[in-house]
């Protein structure tokens, strides 16, 4: 029986059929970068200080009424208390004059019991400023990030399974859906906790669809394609979206604006429905024949090439049996060989999320403009994800992780050893360090969907993907730990970096080798004598295990 790529080789691997699926796929996920890091400026906090209430008070007492505070070196207004009003107001009615007659140091302070006044020169309003998000209210903030991050990851868990189980396109589309719909209804919250609950939902398709076109489009595309969607193609897309977001943040001042520049263009996506076609393999695995043929038939139109009398050949005598097996998530840990690989993947995968996000959130901070520093770390991905394509195009995926680990790991490590007076140093060292876990990132998701067999592809990548989210979750206390030491973050990003280069050692390759269609051919692949199915030989022909991608 010939594997999937060797039945639709007639398509060639870049006619008008493959060159629409590449670049719709890459355009639904474009919003995803915008959306990713959208919470940088919805939660951002103005600068700020307490209400003065318009009493009868001097000329000198209004503007001494806010305490000055020394923050990183610099004299700024308090941000969360004032003078006691009361016995301001006294001194003022006394003729008392501050810092001649009376020592302002000196006097009683109180919280901010009429509110807040936010300046207005880098933000029109964030959800700071309009829920009053400050103070003693400051850690609902780091809630809400939570909650989102908490929601991509249960995303990620479930999109897989439910793709693997109906289908790759309904899940897309639904998730693009669910993004589109709360990211909108987000304009109209009246509290934080509805802000926070419409957020959650939307996280739940925030990534989701990423990943479900992400397998879509490695499952439909072959050979050199398939290797340029994965890497290039896809995370390109996302980098796109990510510059895209500082520039309509730049513009669009105000979180409501925001959030309609996000939901609404996404009502384009919707005739998309009509020109992605699902997925034949999976269609395939599913005992679908005659759905696949009716789509590669349908490719060879666009093609202008002969599609053979019968395309898929033994195909529906093989998938009739297939079809009985219900595979789920336990199938990723049911047997030691793939138990291993999953385990290991799902190690690496969450040392290359929790550095990403640990240095993406970190590197907003090297302009004092934010606008300025998010462009900066978006920029930064461009060279990597071209690097990571052409890592995966040319040298062996394993080998290619372990060294862009190490590099990250070198140049966190190598941070601590430079002097306070090289600042610029520090900052092109931490850059290296994002490009390299960046381009790792571009690489890991596509080298697990090589690995797995059809039936698992989704929920694998859907698995790892969640195992890798958390460390979404732990990146934004993660950064908050220099207040201990200051180098505390970057040395555990950086030993993690080293303990998943060491655990890579031991996966699988996939360079060179046909994506596998079934729990026999993984087991092969891994060179391990396993009954992955019981009760069926794990045999494959020699032309299937030496044919290229």
């Amino acid at each position: 029986m010939k594997n999937y790529a060797d039945s639709v080789a007639f398509l060639g691997q870049w006619g008008r059929f493959q060159q629409v699926v590449f670049f719709l796929l890459c355009a639904s996920i474009v919003p995803n970068g915008f959306g990713a890091f959208t919470l940088v400026f919805l939660t951002d906090a103005p600068s700020h200080h307490c209400v003065v209430p318009d009493f009868n008070l001097t000329e000198e007492w209004h503007k001494a009424l806010i305490p000055i505070e020394v923050v990183n070196g610099k004299q700024q207004l308090s941000r969360c208390s004032r003078f006691r009003l009361d016995v301001v107001r006294n001194l003022s009615a006394q003729g008392f004059i501050p810092g001649r007659d009376v020592n302002i140091t000196e006097l009683e302070q109180e919280g901010c019991v009429d509110g807040w006044i936010y300046s207005r020169d880098i933000y029109q309003s964030t959800i700071v400023s309009e829920f009053d998000l400050v103070c003693s209210e400051q850690w609902k903030l780091t809630f809400i990030s939570t909650v989102f991050f908490v929601a991509v990851v249960l995303g990620s868990f479930f999109s897989g399974q439910l793709s693997d189980r109906f289908g790759r396109k309904p899940v897309l589309f639904a998730t693009m859906a669910v993004q589109m719909i709360f990211t909108f209804v987000q304009v109209f919250s009246t509290s934080w906790v509805m802000f926070t609950v419409l957020l959650f939902i939307n996280g739940l398709g925030q990534v989701s669809n990423f990943v479900a076109a992400l397998v879509l489009g490695a499952e439909i595309l072959t050979g050199h394609a398939r290797v340029l969607y994965s890497s290039l193609g896809s995370c390109l897309s996302f980098a796109i979206g990510y510059m895209l977001l500082p520039l309509c943040a730049y513009f669009l001042r105000d979180w409501k604006s925001l959030l309609l520049a996000l939901s609404l263009p996404c009502l384009a996506y919707l005739p998309l429905w009509w020109f992605i076609p699902e997925s034949p393999r999976w269609l395939l695995s599913q005992g679908r024949v005659e759905e696949a043929e009716i789509i590669v038939r349908k490719a060879a139109k666009w093609n202008k090439v002969q599609a053979p009398m019968v395309i898929f050949q033994d195909y529906s005598v093989d998938n009739k049996t297939d079809s009985k097996d219900h595979h789920n998530a336990l199938d990723l840990v049911r047997t030691s060989s793939i138990r291993i690989t999953t385990l290991l993947l799902c190690l690496v995968t969450f040392a290359t999320c929790t550095g990403y996000y640990g240095l993406s959130l970190n590197t907003s901070q090297l302009h004092a403009d934010p606008y300025v520093s998010c462009f900066i770390s978006a920029v930064v991905e461009v060279p990597a994800y071209i690097s990571g394509w052409l890592a995966l195009r040319y040298f062996p995926r394993r080998l290619s992780i372990i060294f862009t680990l190490l590099l990250e790991a070198a140049s966190l490590f190598l941070i601590q050893l430079v002097p306070q007076r090289l600042s610029n140093l520090s900052i092109a060292l931490e850059m290296l360090a994002k490009y390299a876990v960046t381009v790792t990132f571009a690489m890991i998701f596509a080298f697990i969907a090589e690995l797995y067999p059809t039936l698992l592809r989704n929920t694998a990548v859907g698995i790892c993907s969640t195992v890798g989210r958390l460390g979404c979750c732990i990146a934004p206390f993660l950064i908050t730990l220099d207040i201990y030491l200051l180098y505390l973050p970057n040395s555990i990003m950086g030993t993690l970096a080293v303990v998943s280069a060491v655990a890579a050692l031991f996966l699988p390759e996939s360079f060179g080798r046909p994506l596998p269609e079934t729990m026999q051919q993984m087991c092969k692949r891994e060179r391990i004598k396993c009954p992955c199915i019981p009760g069926k030989e794990t045999r494959i022909p020699a032309a299937l295990q030496n044919s290229p991608l």
